[in-house]
């Protein structure tokens, strides 16, 4: 169980971010409470549970405390929304419709002798607050990294993220996942998957070693688009980080992370702009439309298997089980297509001999539509992807002197989470983070300007 230190830093990260919205531009504010609250804060279970409400976890509380900060500073510009009406109704579609799930699932699930309680109003409730808190980090972004600076500020942040949490996460593989138990007195996950290759995957604070191991890819590709980009003096400190890093991530042993970074650190580095953004389109639109393609079983599921085989074995096995579980929960969801189960387990598969689960959800994209549908998977998905198609539609007739360098390979580091949410759960603030800085930026461009400049800020008050 999560210590006093694990609560007391959950309670404080208000006024952290109280004092960096004080001292910091608002982009670079947002960019700090959301990203160091992700890296170093507590995982659930630390939180807390309110009548009502979804979990405060770090993955909220950050937010929460971004988005009051920006009503208080700037409340004669808070508009929320963006102004794409296709991002709106996708961002409405995704709020709301949660409460046609709990409509359609007011009847308990019966497996045998066992029974899965209906949803409720309250559900329906709880699970809409859920969706703006998942949600308030990408409005935040949308409103304040529009400009072409704060495209390179969210990079920068990115890279110095990764450096700075490389020290940690050498001390794990060295001496196994201990940080997380030594600072807030628990292990966030099962030690046992900690164990790769022979040797340790780290976590640090954060929930897994997959997820320690993708903010380190993260880190790498922009540190890599950083030193093709940037004309500065140094910029081989820029490539040395970078080279850094990708060690770093060779001994973190995230297979993954190892072939996302075979793939993307080449394109960064040898593709220009347009080809970057093509390639990022091309995986944005092959992670939206996975789950039709699998339903229709034209994913060439055996040729994959086979290929993961030839690298690992024991990955391969696990790969083919994920697939095992995708397939039988995909059949599950038929039953409800449009607007899925709802929570409690009711998209499982229970035995109704012992009423013991059978099924297991890895993949982001099986858990959507399970528990809210088609139409809450193409809300998400769509939401996250959109950006991506956006910026392609407005720079491919520009010159390369309109618009940032950065976006591109930005574009291809959100497609790539958006395409690593189909094996994994990983989608976290940074995701939101980056689909709503690219959506904000495609806006700014959309209105003939390629920088945003915010009006001038107000002054602070408080509730006193």
């Amino acid at each position: 169980m999560p210590n006093a230190l694990a609560l007391l830093a959950l309670v404080v990260w208000p006024l952290v971010t109280v004092v960096l919205f004080q001292k910091l531009p608002p982009g670079r504010a947002v960019i700090a409470t959301l990203l160091m609250g992700f890296l170093f804060l507590p995982e659930p279970p630390a939180g807390f549970d309110f009548p009502l409400l979804p979990p405060l976890t770090k993955h909220t509380i950050p937010a929460l405390s971004a988005f009051f900060m920006w009503y208080w500073m700037y409340p004669h510009d808070f508009r929320p929304l963006p102004r794409s009406p296709v991002a709106v109704s996708l961002l409405l579609l995704f709020i709301f419709s949660p409460i046609i799930t709990a409509l359609t699932n007011m009847h308990p699930v019966v497996w045998g002798d066992f029974v899965i309680q209906a949803m409720t109003i309250k559900d329906s409730i709880g699970f809409v607050i859920q969706q703006i808190l998942l949600v308030i980090p990408f409005l935040l972004a949308r409103r304040f990294l529009t400009r072409a600076e704060d495209q390179r500020d969210l990079m920068y942040a990115f890279m110095i993220g990764g450096l700075v949490y490389s020290f940690p996460m050498l001390v794990e593989i060295r001496l196994s996942p201990q940080l997380n138990l030594w600072i807030y007195g628990y292990y966030q996950h099962d030690f046992v998957q900690t164990i790769r290759f022979g040797g340790f995957r780290p976590m640090v604070f954060l929930y897994h070693g997959i997820t320690a191991a993708f903010f380190l890819l993260l880190s790498i590709l922009a540190a890599f688009a950083l030193w093709k980009t940037q004309k500065i003096k140094s910029k081989w400190m820029l490539f040395g980080a970078a080279v850094y890093l990708t060690g770093v991530l060779v001994l973190a042993k995230s297979l993954g992370a190892w072939l996302f970074a075979a793939v993307l650190i080449p394109s960064i580095v040898v593709l220009g702009t347009r080809w970057q953004l093509r390639l990022a389109v091309c995986i944005a639109a092959f992670a939206i439309t996975y789950p039709a393609l699998k339903g229709v079983g034209l994913v060439p599921e055996t040729a994959i298997l086979e290929a993961a085989a030839s690298i690992d074995p024991d990955r391969a096995a696990s790969l083919e089980f994920r697939f095992m579980n995708e397939n039988r929960l995909l059949d599950r969801a038929q039953e409800k297509p449009l607007f899925g189960w709802g929570n409690y387990d009711r998209n499982q598969i229970m035995n109704p001999a012992n009423g013991v689960i059978e099924t297991i959800t890895d993949g982001r994209w099986i858990i959507v539509i399970g528990q809210l549908g088609w139409l809450g998977f193409l809300a998400e998905f769509g939401v996250l992807v959109l950006p991506v198609f956006l910026l392609w539609r407005e720079v491919r007739h520009r010159a390369a002197d309109d618009y940032s360098l950065l976006i591109a390979p930005l574009s291809l580091m959100l497609a790539v989470n958006v395409f690593e949410l189909l094996p994994n759960a990983t989608l976290t603030p940074l995701t939101w983070l980056m689909a709503g800085a690219l959506t904000g930026y495609a806006e700014a461009l959309r209105d003939g300007r390629g920088a945003y400049e915010p009006k001038e800020r107000l002054a602070w008050r408080t509730v006193l």
